[in-house]
């Protein structure tokens, strides 16, 4: 049990980025794994997860900052600015789960809850940060399929647009194959009792009904690149074709341009 004198614990989740090294903080003994949790002090706790994000327990703002100074060279790709949920967890045992005005109720401060905590929280900020990059990827897809409409329009923007489009695919990848953003925790398999806590608290924060919007969004990315790809290549071979023309009608001016001149030369003119 942590946090045994206290009934209100403030949490703040930072997306930090793109990977943590978690190895040098095993070589000390830790609260727990998977996800691994640690003592930042005897007074708050820290949960991380190997894809960069941080869940904070209890800290202190002077803490706070101390603790993610320390640990800036094990973010790999460190984001400029990190994504952040902030929310209160206070203790009341009847309605578990449940979110009410930025509070996280739960049955106890034990390990197993918080590090569910993180895990919801975790999931959300990462959808926070995917959320917003595909949203930007959104502001270049509208005027690129209005210039589909106007065969003459020009489309300068289809390079800077297929380099989003291929930063945003990457999101799928990331969100499925590391984050595994629907798929319950394994510290559920050991802890059943709590499976509906952390049902619940996905409900709340809308975890899966979140990541099928994403996925669905990501789609039609994916559709607009193969469209934009298409039209790019449909027309360089358009441009090799006249080329090919070209080349050719050069030859025959060329070809005719020395039978005049033979010509002339066979007679005397």
């Amino acid at each position: 049990m942590l946090f045994t004198d206290i009934d209100t614990v403030e949490v703040r989740a930072y997306f930090l980025g793109q990977k943590v090294d978690l190895q040098p903080f095993t070589q000390t003994a830790p609260l727990a794994v998977d996800p691994l949790t640690i003592h930042s002090d005897d007074t708050n706790c820290v949960v991380l997860f190997d894809y960069g994000v941080a869940v904070l327990f209890g800290f202190s703002s002077i803490e706070e900052a101390k603790f993610l100074n320390d640990i800036q060279g094990l973010i790999v790709s460190p984001f400029a600015e990190p994504e952040t949920e902030d929310v209160l967890i206070r203790l009341a045992p009847v309605n578990e789960g449940k979110v009410e005005a930025g509070v996280i109720l739960v049955p106890q401060f034990d390990i197993p809850v918080l590090q569910l905590v993180a895990h919801v929280l975790a999931k959300s900020v990462v959808l926070d940060q995917y959320e917003a990059e595909t949203a930007q990827v959104f502001d270049l897809i509208e005027p690129f399929a209005a210039s589909l409409q106007k065969p003459k329009s020009p489309r300068r923007g289809a390079q800077v647009l297929l380099k989003q489009i291929g930063n945003s695919l990457l999101i799928h990848h990331k969100i499925v194959g590391r984050v595994e953003i629907v798929d319950k925790p394994e510290l559920l398999w050991e802890y059943p009792e709590l499976d509906r806590f952390y049902a619940r608290l996905e409900d709340e924060y809308e975890i899966r009904e979140r990541h099928s919007s994403l996925d669905r969004k990501l789609d039609l990315v994916s559709r607009t690149a193969e469209t934009a790809l298409d039209i790019q290549q449909q027309n360089t071979g358009l441009r090799l074709e006249w080329y090919v023309v070209i080349l050719i009608v050069i030859e025959v001016l060329l070809s005719v341009y020395e039978l005049i001149m033979m010509n002339r030369s066979l007679t005397g003119g």
